[in-house]
């Protein structure tokens, strides 16, 4: 469910993240890999080779054109750089296949622009290319309407934010060597769809700290902030455990939220499942200090750019959970600890 508040993404935009699988356009910490159904052209069809768009998909690897040396003309960022930050992002995919085809000045002063060239090892892909513009801070880039943290980590920044302020409910190591932050919302459909997902990483990472951490929106889900608030009273009387009873029990119900007055049966009777009083729980939910706790988790999200739920934030790594299969999410996960050199023995 996208949040309404702040800048939108399509549903395609959020799926691209996994371009190799889905064959869409990027979501947010991952630049475009182009569209496959589409014709491709170098950005810059003067300066560089076409990728002979009108051709059938090829059967075997592609061969990229060679670089020509006229078209590095920036000092920075260097290929290496270039290289590591589409390895961090594409580098699960065995698959994936790129080149760096140009590292150029722009009329604007330190803003840079790359053309990289891309292919699929297999050749069940038309192979393409596409450009983004790195930023004079050289810690981001601009991709289409988004702009993505860069560089040889680009995950760091979140990875750190999460570990040091998302403090929701959660199952599994209390270390946070490999954390994964699921952002939702307990009226939004996609996040009770989301929930098989992440039980199955519940048990098949049991060394990762898995955190639940709430982002109401209450825009389109009036009941959400109100269910968010009964859950960190939950957690507060009850702990992890009767919280994520609780949950489970509240995405059981969802569609009880959908009134007023189902929303006080679906809430009462979920506390009742975890186990407490659902009067305690209510005096709790309309104090001061747990609506702002409330405020604080979502702005933990928008702050690190979050538009939408549910999204599973992997060691900084953002993946909107509801369009990806178990398979696939399981393969990223992994990559990511590897990446971070984590062990999941």
């Amino acid at each position: 469910m996208i949040r309404p508040s702040v800048r939108l993404l399509s549903a395609a935009a959020l799926i691209a993240l996994f371009v190799p699988v889905f064959q869409a356009a990027a979501q947010q910490h991952v630049p475009p890999a182009p569209d496959a159904s589409a014709p491709q052209q170098a950005p810059d069809a003067s300066r560089m080779p076409a990728m002979e768009p009108s051709a059938p998909a090829p059967s075997a690897a592609p061969t990229f054109p060679k670089p020509n040396p006229a078209d590095f003309t920036a000092a920075t960022p260097t290929k290496d750089t270039i290289d590591a930050f589409l390895t961090a992002n594409w580098g699960f995919d065995e698959n994936r296949v790129w080149q760096v085809q140009a590292i150029m000045k722009t009329p604007v002063e330190n803003v840079t622009k790359v053309v990289v060239y891309i292919g699929d090892k297999t050749g069940k892909e038309k192979p393409g290319a596409f450009a983004f513009f790195v930023l004079p801070d050289g810690k981001h880039i601009i991709s289409g309407d988004n702009i993505i943290n860069f560089g040889d980590h680009p995950f760091a920044e979140v990875r750190d934010k999460m570990q040091q302020h998302a403090d929701g409910p959660y199952r599994g190591s209390a270390a946070k060597d490999l954390e994964l932050v699921e952002f939702a919302d307990f009226q939004c459909p996609h996040c009770k769809e989301a929930q098989a997902n992440m039980e199955k990483l519940v048990a098949d990472f049991p060394k990762a700290h898995i955190v639940f951490q709430s982002f109401p929106i209450a825009a389109i889900h009036p009941a959400s902030v109100q269910a968010a608030e009964y859950g960190l009273c939950v957690n507060k009387m009850g702990g992890s455990t009767a919280f994520f009873q609780f949950a489970a029990a509240v995405f059981d119900g969802q569609d009880g939220l959908a009134t007023p007055d189902g929303a006080a049966l679906t809430l009462n009777s979920a506390v009742i499942k975890a186990g407490l009083d659902p009067a305690k729980v209510s005096a709790c939910a309309a104090t001061p200090e747990i609506k702002a706790a409330v405020d604080t988790s979502v702005k933990l999200g928008t702050d690190v750019g979050i538009n939408s739920v549910p999204t599973l934030v992997v060691d900084g790594r953002e993946i909107p959970i509801a369009q990806v299969p178990y398979d696939f999410l399981k393969k990223i996960v992994e990559f990511q600890a590897k990446l971070d050199g984590v062990s999941l023995q």
